[in-house]
């Protein structure tokens, strides 16, 4: 089990629409996190259409030396609970920035056994 360093949300569309990052040690900045969201999502949209499995779902872990990144696809948003929140658009809402904090603070406890 693993920390959560960095939680990125992409569109459908392959834009980066939130991206928080919860103490990494190597920051990246603004054009590098674009440029890891949209490779992301290219070679998971890449592997379900090469998949020689039927119903295949595409890239679902990618485990590296020093990280891994996971790919959680949903089919409902609980941002789009905000009645000011536009389809595609950046999320930008503190109530969601919360609840992300709060899960990924349970995440790290969980991790340490507190």
């Amino acid at each position: 089990m693993a920390a959560i360093y960095n939680f990125y949300i992409i569109n459908k569309s392959g834009g980066l629409i939130y991206y928080k990052d919860y103490g990494s040690a190597g920051r990246m900045d603004t054009n590098d996190t674009l440029r890891l969201a949209s490779l992301w999502h290219s070679m998971h949209a890449i592997s379900q259409q090469l998949s020689p499995v039927s119903g295949c779902f595409g890239i679902e872990l990618l485990e590296a030396d020093t990280f891994d990144l996971h790919c959680f696809q949903s089919l409902t948003d609980y941002v789009l609970k905000n009645p000011f929140y536009e389809m595609e658009m950046p999320i930008r809402c503190e109530l969601f920035d919360i609840n992300l904090a709060q899960a990924v603070q349970k995440d790290r406890v969980a991790l340490l056994g507190r």
